[in-house]
């Protein structure tokens, strides 16, 4: 199961109270304080991993907390420190501040960690205050409390292409087509709820990310439909592909469909607004299907491509296209 977002709470262990002890063995004239050190408490660590693309299993509970530091023992035997706690979350993972909304850290890149609740330092044994002039001190220092945070994770799939149009445009189908993801796919709307992500072959060195998104409606840069809150995956790609469904069986004309979701895209940020966008005719299939692309790239005024996943026509012309477009476009922030 997907999930995108995940609310948690994260518990630093304290450190361990220093020891007030002194020096007490037989036959040893000169006693004095041996207290030891309290050892660290553990952090929390958040670590980025390649191999996981959901938060379901961070998300399952709602706190973590790591071990406190064990206190400091006589014959200057300093307390344990105990480990850290690291998390594992995906790439793409933004981590903020739940109480104050602001971003705390992302992690962009495989093993990128953050130490994002500290481990409280042990309090010193009474040995540390010894002196010429007080030799027999009799107190220590408390260990210090682990910091506690609660924090919002939000994911941001990383993908080189991301695929956009509304419900039954042909992105589900062009997806499978051209790699080996498995994405949901009938004759109805929002068959795909989540994201799915492939990688289709361009050359035989050359590969391309392809993410997937559930159809757009009007006004899902507004929270309507399904789609709205996957936008903000393509934030992360190099390009978008919009589909527009050219064929006779389309709910919408293509030119009304192409304003739909430009406008949509648009809205939802300035950054995918500025994003390099492949508008592709999908299903286009017959004479007519073409004549309907033709209209539509007059009406918007720069090239559509032509694709039929189920005929295989111009798959891998848009995937070059796709390619070359992610390759001049700067780096996703």
């Amino acid at each position: 199961m997907f999930r995108d977002e995940a609310e948690i709470e994260v518990i630093a262990g304290d450190g361990g109270d220093g020891r007030v002890s002194f020096r007490r063995e037989k036959f040893v004239p000169f006693g004095g304080p041996d207290g030891g050190d309290g050892g660290d408490g553990g952090s929390v660590i958040l670590r980025a991993d390649s191999n996981l693309n959901s938060l379901l299993p961070i998300g399952r509970r709602h706190r973590y907390q790591a071990h406190p530091g064990e206190a400091g023992q006589g014959s200057n035997k300093a307390g344990r420190s105990s480990e850290n706690l690291v998390l594992p979350v995906p790439v793409g993972t933004q981590i903020f501040d739940r109480e104050r909304g602001n971003l705390l850290r992302d992690l962009k890149r495989d093993g990128a960690e953050v130490v994002i609740a500290q481990g409280g330092s042990g309090g010193l044994g009474n040995v540390r205050f010894a002196s010429a002039v007080r030799q027999t001190p009799r107190h220590a220092t408390k260990g210090k409390q682990g910091e506690r945070r609660k924090l919002r994770l939000e994911l941001k799939l990383f993908a080189e292409v991301g695929l956009v149009g509304l419900p039954n445009a042909g992105k589900s189908t062009l997806l499978a087509t051209v790699t080996a993801a498995t994405p949901k796919i009938a004759d109805y709307p929002f068959t795909t709820l989540v994201p799915q992500v492939g990688i289709a072959q361009v050359s035989e060195n050359q590969t391309l990310v392809i993410a997937d998104l559930p159809g757009l409606i009007e006004g899902a840069s507004e929270g309507h439909g399904l789609g709205h809150r996957f936008l903000k995956h393509v934030e992360r790609c190099h390009a978008i592909l919009q589909l527009v469904d050219v064929s006779e069986s389309a709910e919408m004309a293509p030119a009304e469909a192409f304003r739909v979701i430009d406008a949509e895209v648009r809205a939802f940020s300035e950054l995918l607004a500025k994003k390099e966008r492949v508008v592709a005719a999908s299903k286009c299939e017959t004479e007519e299907d073409e004549a309907r692309a033709a209209e539509l790239e007059r009406t918007i005024g720069h090239k559509v491509w032509r694709v039929s996943a189920m005929q295989h026509r111009g798959l891998q012309e848009i995937l070059r296209e796709c390619h070359t477009r992610v390759h001049a476009s700067p780096l996703p922030s």
